[in-house]
């Protein structure tokens, strides 16, 4: 029988351990008669008799293996269930580890009883506060923690235990390359994310720490990715993002250096005088549980995740707006298929993953055409200059929240190797960037080798309302009102379009039967046109203006993001499911037809935005009509497509794919960088997966020859 059945179900796992430990604790398997019918047994390796096989006990077991083959340790310095007093009260510890000379004094103490991390941390501290153990281990058999106890109020994280013939210090004081980081990352040989860390360290010491913790995490995070991409350009180079044995002051000092060498690499997301703010103790606690986490990867999503918690903790969700998952930004890019040649802006940026992503896709062309291959630490390493040139010069984006800005300069400062085009500034409101933005003191001395980019591509010289880019991706605030009536004077979706009866037709007046649409009625009135439309039972209308008191941001988004749009150009916008069926935004769908082809609409699962919101949405595709790239047609083909896969449950934590092992049992699915993959249908991921939307997408595109696809050939 096999171990896995025992565990199934439960809140145990078994993906830390070996095939070969598994196998070799299944091949101890008996079976035993008892009072309840036939139980599984196996001997313990430490009590040398035979224990029941339970989910606790096989992870017990097979982690005992781990400490004696592996490890070193020996049996004679273990003892299970260690009884650890509290006052009257009295407690088991799962594992215990003697110190080699005092052979009584607990060395490392594994919990295991509590298969969640916080209930697990929280049993281990109070075992090693009771004894003195400086080492403490939990694990479920799927994720494993490694704390030392510095002292009864903070533990730090340890990126592993000694081996039996090492000390404590040893460890501590180990240096370490990007290539031990890439061995030894956290992420991937403990299962956790950089998400899951930080929820660690607000619970073991930000909270109250009287510090803003958005601020100093995110300070952590720009020293951290500066360190290993020193690194990675200098593989021989020690990482110092870590504590080599340091006292706690030492290492603020080491860590405040880095801080400002970062800055200065990286201008405009920190001022030169900006100081970590955390106390020398509570750093140090942060410093051990980020110091084993590699950022740097295929893409930047370690990073971006981390950047969505504490955003949506600090005030992204409060507006309306939200970060769109990855992987929803991966199958639009895919479908919009920018070029090197191609200028992209994203007008409500966030943390600027459709830019970030387009990047990587045209990078990943790039260097296909000079038969190079992307690499492990794809991100990190040095590029031909064609990629830093697109980056530089072709890739903008917007927001007018000042934190998402830094966040998603910073992605486009690494990006670009020092250069972005990331800009705080309110889309919406185009006729004031100069005066409340560009003239206030500091704002251009940040922003201004972006910004004088940006005027250049302006259609008029005069006005910030047109643009001549190529691509527009957004995911716009879905909620919230835009009701300041000067800025809604600027837009032809802030007025309402009402047909008022009259008895008799003006003379000199045209007739036309039907209702007009919503751009007719526009056209009309803005050239004062003599019209009157006759309705079908025979009464005449004439059009009248109204100025719309208030407005949803996300209608206006779409016409401002069309206006960003040279002829020919194509848009990528998440919008509330509502505006594709209402009745009442009829107009909206007349107004987009009018100005463009609608190229796909993508229905999206109504778990993707968990659980920031629950809002159903989908992704509409449109390229504004040219006479060259997109001629003006009546009848055209339009590619629908729903999302299957829901990606995430109703809690909002991402489901992750599974595959089968040899033994037929359930494993995480992993890409070529041993991180999870997400549950979805929405491309083929590297080969791993099947084809999805995009992939169907792009065969609609070739064979209606989109002049985006046209240099492609069939998929089939």
């Amino acid at each position: 029988m096999k171990i896995i059945s025992i565990i199934r179900g439960t809140e145990y796992d078994l993906s830390l351990f070996s095939e070969e430990k598994i196998s070799k604790l299944e091949n101890n398997l008996v079976e035993r008669h008892t009072k309840k019918g036939l139980d599984l047994y196996f001997a313990c390796l430490v009590r040398k008799k035979e224990i029941k096989a339970t989910p606790e006990e096989i992870v017990r077991q097979l982690y005992l293996m781990v400490l004696t083959e592996d490890m070193g340790y020996p049996v004679s310095r273990m003892e299970l269930e260690y009884e650890v007093t509290f006052g009257r009260e009295k407690k088991r510890a799962d594992i215990v580890v003697f110190d080699k000379q005092q052979v009584t004094s607990p060395y490392i103490i594994v919990e295991l009883k509590k298969p969640k991390l916080k209930d697990g941390k929280e049993q281990l501290k109070s075992y090693c506060n009771a004894t003195g153990a400086p080492i403490g281990v939990w694990s479920n058999g799927r994720s494993i923690s490694y704390y030392h106890r510095k002292d009864p109020n903070y533990f730090e994280d340890l990126s592993g235990i000694p081996m039996s013939n090492q000390k404590l210090s040893d460890i501590l004081s180990e240096r370490w390359k990007i290539a031990d980081l890439i061995k030894k990352d956290k992420l991937v040989n403990e299962r956790k994310s950089l998400k899951d860390l930080i929820l660690e360290m607000e619970d073991e010491i930000l909270t109250s720490a009287g510090v803003d913790v958005f601020e100093e995490v995110f300070k952590l995070i720009f020293t951290k990715l500066f360190d290993e991409m020193e690194s990675g350009r200098k593989p021989d180079r020690n990482l110092e993002f870590r504590n080599y044995g340091y006292t706690e002051d030492e290492l603020y000092n080491i860590i405040q250096g880095l801080f400002d060498k970062a800055k200065d690499k990286w201008e405009g997301v920190f001022n030169d005088k900006e100081q970590i703010l955390l106390a020398p103790s509570h750093l140090s606690i942060c410093i051990s549980s980020l110091q084993d986490v590699k950022l740097f990867n295929s893409n930047l999503e370690v990073v971006d995740e981390a950047f969505e918690y504490l955003m949506s903790k600090s005030q992204k969700g409060e507006k309306g707006q939200y970060f769109t998952p990855r992987y929803v930004i991966d199958m639009c890019v895919k479908m919009l298929n920018p070029k090197a040649d191609e200028k992209i802006i994203d007008t409500a940026a966030g943390s600027c993953g459709f830019p970030v992503h387009s990047i990587f896709h045209v990078w990943q062309k790039i260097l296909e055409s000079k038969g190079l291959k992307r690499s492990h630490l794809f991100t990190l390493e040095e590029k031909p200059a064609e990629c830093s040139d697109y980056v530089q010069n072709n890739v903008f984006a917007i927001d007018f929240d000042e934190k998402a800005v830094r966040v998603a300069r910073t992605l486009n400062l690494i990006a670009g190797d020092g250069q972005t085009n990331v800009m705080h500034l309110n889309t919406l409101d185009y006729e004031r960037w100069e005066q409340d933005f560009v003239n206030k003191p500091g704002w251009l001395e940040t922003y201004s080798k972006g910004w004088f980019k940006l005027k250049k591509l302006r259609s008029d010289k005069n006005s910030y309302r047109d643009f001549g880019f190529d691509i527009v991706m957004a995911n716009p605030p879905f909620a919230g009102d835009e009701k300041q009536t000067r800025i809604l004077a600027k837009y032809e979706l802030a007025k309402n379009v009402c047909l008022e009866k009259i008895k008799n037709v003006p003379k000199g007046y045209s007739i036309i039967n039907g209702e007009p649409t919503y751009p007719e009625a526009l056209s009309n009135l803005n050239n004062s046109a003599e019209t009157v439309y006759q309705m079908s039972d025979g009464t005449f209308r004439k059009t009248k203006l109204k100025q719309a008191t208030t407005m949803s941001r996300d209608v206006l988004f779409v016409e401002r993001n069309l206006d960003f749009l040279k002829p020919g150009g194509r848009m990528a916008i998440v919008l509330p499911q509502g505006r594709f069926n209402n009745s009442s935004d009829k107009f909206l769908r007349e107004y987009i037809t009018d100005r463009c082809r609608i190229l796909a609409v993508v229905g999206l699962h109504g778990n993707v935005f968990k659980p920031h919101t629950g809002t159903k949405t989908s992704v509409l595709f449109v390229q504004k009509w040219d006479d060259e790239l997109c001629p003006k047609v009546d009848d055209y083909n339009i590619f629908f497509a729903t999302m299957q896969e829901p990606s995430k449950d109703n809690s909002g934590d991402k489901i992750y794919r599974n595959t089968v092992d040899e033994e037929g049992n359930n494993i995480p699915l992993l890409d070529s960088h041993g991180h999870l993959i997400v549950k979805h249908d929405l491309f083929n991921h590297d080969g791993l997966t099947g084809d999805g939307i995009a992939e169907a997408f792009a065969e609609f595109a070739k064979k209606e020859k989109l002049s985006f696809f046209a240099d492609a050939p069939l998929m089939k």
